[in-house]
């Protein structure tokens, strides 16, 4: 299934947390992050890098006061949408509208760089008809989210910060459990920038 799975990376939000810590001026996206794998890359690229290549589309969505991030997901193929919001509603709606007609999309958070590219495969592996798939681990969902299509027009109506938690009240939803505290790990502050088990 995952040949006809969009990606959509959401990299719209300004990270204010990051931004009281580090200073205005510095975007959570572009700092430097040692990964699970002890390369040191910026946020965006580890999650970049740790998404399939196989998969049909791969968007990303995000703002146009970002033109590294907008290089970047160029260079490796993801298609970029430009919003005005920051709103992760607003991004969702947006990167389903730029693919509607797949058999599902994967929404991956452009702030979390620890995923394990092994527990990304294992939710596009249990994205089924009518159903939602998510991570968990120990007890908790984490990120990335798989979507089947029925939830198409539910996704391009959500809008400003609002997320897809919503959908998950009246959906089939296939836990996915991961050995993998990735999942539940963004990079909210500077000190979260190294991973640690």
């Amino acid at each position: 299934m995952s040949e006809s799975i969009g990606i959509i990376v959401l990299a719209a939000g300004q990270g204010e947390r990051f931004r009281q810590v580090a200073g205005e001026d510095k975007d959570k996206l572009l700092a430097d992050c040692t990964g699970r794998d002890g390369a040191v890359r910026s946020v965006i690229e580890h999650v970049l890098v740790n998404l399939p290549v196989q998969s049909g589309k791969r968007v990303l969505v995000t703002t146009a006061d970002r033109p590294q991030v907008i290089r970047m997901a160029q260079a490796y193929g993801f298609e970029v949408v430009l919003i005005d919001s920051t709103g992760m509603g607003d991004s969702i709606a947006a990167g389903v509208a730029a693919c509607p007609d797949l058999s599902g999309w994967m929404i991956v958070l452009g702030d979390m760089p620890f995923i394990l590219p092994s527990s990304i495969e294992r939710v596009l592996a249990g994205m089924a008809d009518d159903t939602i798939s998510v991570p968990v681990h120990d007890g908790e969902y984490g990120h990335p989210v798989g979507f089947a299509a029925s939830f198409g027009p539910a996704l391009m109506a959500l809008s400003g910060d609002r997320g897809a938690r919503p959908l998950f009240a009246s959906a089939r939803v296939v836990e996915v459990e991961v050995d993998d505290p990735g999942v539940l790990r963004d990079v909210d502050v500077p000190g979260a920038l190294v991973f640690v088990r």
